[in-house]
């Protein structure tokens, strides 16, 4: 109950957030299709979805614009409206590109517009084959000088992340963590006026697994002192965040060096098998949690009083 209401006017609501970049030798554009009207009321039937893609002129004007304009039907439709444009057409020059939503009655949402410089397609960089160190998964590639941009996909991961951008031909990916699978591709990225950017198209895909077969460093610092009845070992303590342990040898009177003990990550050791008298040289090992073993650290020698 209440005064009558005016009739619903059913004007779609506006297009607010048309984007459009220049990817190799296309321009995709893209902008989220109305759900609801000018007065919030949720739209039942399909609206029909109008892009147009013409010649920036200054001053602006719409209807000469319009006049010379192309239209494209989308590439993808779902929620979100997805157009492809060759961009041979405007290469070197502006273009600008308009969207509208049609209702099923004639009324339209109003056109929205970018306007987008067009450049030359940037050639795809070569990615190599990634290679595992013990930093990261390091990556590199040929191509034309420039900015590039980085995309990774990991495990369980159904798209692409953007990992970095820089103007080198090589990254390492420090987050990369061993025995996880990797999908890596690399964009070159061309600067516009305006802020702008032309992006080319992604190089193709290159996969790994990286396998930990880096050892730690060699333990440094190797030091022994005599007590009543053993011989202490320090050392100073490896860094590595993937550091098991430390292995320690012994050589006894001039003979070969034996594995006497395997400790945690606290470089000290207790050596309590020992006898007056005799003569003993020391090596520290560190090992990882792969099972990696480093060098011996340089021995030193001691003899037991």
């Amino acid at each position: 109950m209440g005064d009558p209401l005016p009739p619903r006017a059913n004007v779609p609501g506006r297009i607010t957030d048309l984007a459009a970049v220049q990817r190799g030798a296309r321009i995709i554009a893209q902008f989220s299709v109305p759900q609801r009207t000018t007065e919030g009321i949720p739209i039942a039937t399909p609206l029909t979805l109008e892009l147009h893609a013409g010649p920036s002129v200054d001053p602006f004007d719409r209807e000469r614009w319009l006049a010379e304009t192309k239209a494209f039907e989308p590439s993808a439709l779902n929620g979100t409206a997805r157009y492809e444009i060759p961009a041979a057409t405007w290469a070197g020059h502006e273009v600008t590109i308009g969207a509208r939503a049609v209702g099923e009655n004639g009324k339209d949402s109003g056109w929205a517009f970018i306007s987008l410089p067009v450049a030359a397609p940037p050639e795809a960089p070569s990615l190599a084959k990634p290679e595992a160190s013990p930093e990261g998964v390091r990556l590199t590639w040929t191509g034309p000088t420039g900015d590039f941009r980085i995309w990774r996909r990991g495990p369980q991961e159904a798209g692409f992340s953007r990992m970095a951008e820089i103007q080198q031909e090589s990254w390492t990916d420090t987050t990369a963590e061993f025995g996880k699978h990797y999908t890596y591709e690399v964009q070159r990225i061309v600067k516009l006026a305006g802020g702008k950017e032309a992006e080319s198209d992604a190089s193709a895909p290159q996969e790994i697994t990286p396998a930990d077969t880096f050892p730690p460093a060699v333990p440094t610092g190797l030091h022994a002192s005599l007590a009543p009845s053993s011989i202490e070992l320090t050392w100073n303590q490896n860094t590595e965040p993937d550091l098991a342990g430390y292995r320690v040898y012994r050589s006894v009177g001039g003979g070969a060096f034996e594995r006497i003990a395997e400790v945690s990550q606290i470089p000290s050791y207790s050596d309590h098998a020992v006898e007056a008298g005799k003569t003993y040289r020391y090596a520290v090992a560190g090992f990882d949690q792969s099972g990696n073993e480093s060098q011996r650290s340089a021995a030193i020698e001691v003899t037991m009083q």
